[in-house]
């Protein structure tokens, strides 16, 4: 089965048109007064990575009460709303450094979030995302999930977050790998890229990227494009996600997941 591939976007208007998943933010959609109708499938990212790498928390950003009517609003309003990332904390090292807090309070603070939204809108279509930084730190986060009566194996969707810039090393593949082991099959990945896909793709229930804009602001338009960059062309963007589709293997031997480890030492590096 090829992996659901979302299409990131910071145009929501693409809601109107686009026959394939998308990917959009909350911090995108969030000043519509007249939101979109959905032509396609799409999930909602809620814009954890700006929220604290510019500010460092929370603080700025809704409130859970607030994110949760948000959420609510689009699912009426857009429809075909897939699912909804939960106001997540990060672990990337940098990350960390910008809060202050230790990896493991972020960890406590996604799930916590999670959690909550749930409690406050339970009919709400919001997913667990699994944060870390090294395997045995998703493996810990699972483990937080478990103990708060979550089931992870049962789960639609698992988010799994803070590996996007890792994904030219092995770390990514152990990291897919260990939870796969233990039950959790369907992963979302954050931010996947080319390369990425091409790893894990196979092993993914879906992923999302917007490295087609950054490719674009790096070449020439398209023929016919008047634009001077294709970097908001949604021409360029469903041909670009065409072509990296069209490049992910459809299946790898099925011993790259048979142990927790893989083919990686105990830190999950190649």
């Amino acid at each position: 089965m090829t992996v659901e591939f979302f299409l990131g976007t910071h145009q929501p208007g693409w809601l109107r048109i686009s026959s394939v998943p998308l990917f959009v933010s909350d911090r995108r959609l969030r000043t519509y007064k007249t939101l979109p109708t959905a032509t396609a499938r799409w999930a909602l990212d809620s814009g954890g990575f700006t929220e604290l790498s510019t500010h460092g928390s929370w603080d700025h950003g809704p409130t859970p009460r607030a994110y949760a009517a948000r959420v609510r609003r689009y699912r009426d309003e857009i429809g075909r709303l897939a699912w909804a990332a939960p106001q997540d904390w990060m672990c990337e090292p940098w990350i960390l450094s910008k809060t202050g807090m230790s990896l493991r309070e972020h960890q406590v603070r996604t799930v916590d979030n999670y959690l909550l939204l749930r409690s406050i809108a339970p009919e709400l279509p919001f997913v667990p995302v699994l944060q870390g930084w090294r395997l045995e730190d998703y493996l810990a986060c699972a483990s937080l999930y478990t103990d708060a009566g979550v089931d992870l194996a049962a789960a639609p969707v698992v988010g799994l977050g803070s590996v996007c810039r890792r994904q030219a090393t092995g770390e990514a593949v152990a990291i897919i790998g260990a939870l796969r082991a233990a039950g959790i099959t369907r992963l979302h990945g954050f931010g996947f890229k080319v390369l990425g896909l091409r790893r894990c793709g196979h092993a993914l229930t879906s992923a999302d990227s917007m490295a087609w804009s950054i490719e674009a602001r790096r070449t020439a338009p398209l023929p016919g494009c008047r634009h001077k960059s294709c970097a908001n062309c949604h021409t360029y963007a469903q041909l670009w996600r065409h072509r990296v589709l069209a490049s992910i293997p459809r299946h790898e031997p099925l011993t790259l997941f048979d142990a927790p480890y893989g083919p990686w030492n105990d830190r999950g590096v190649a």
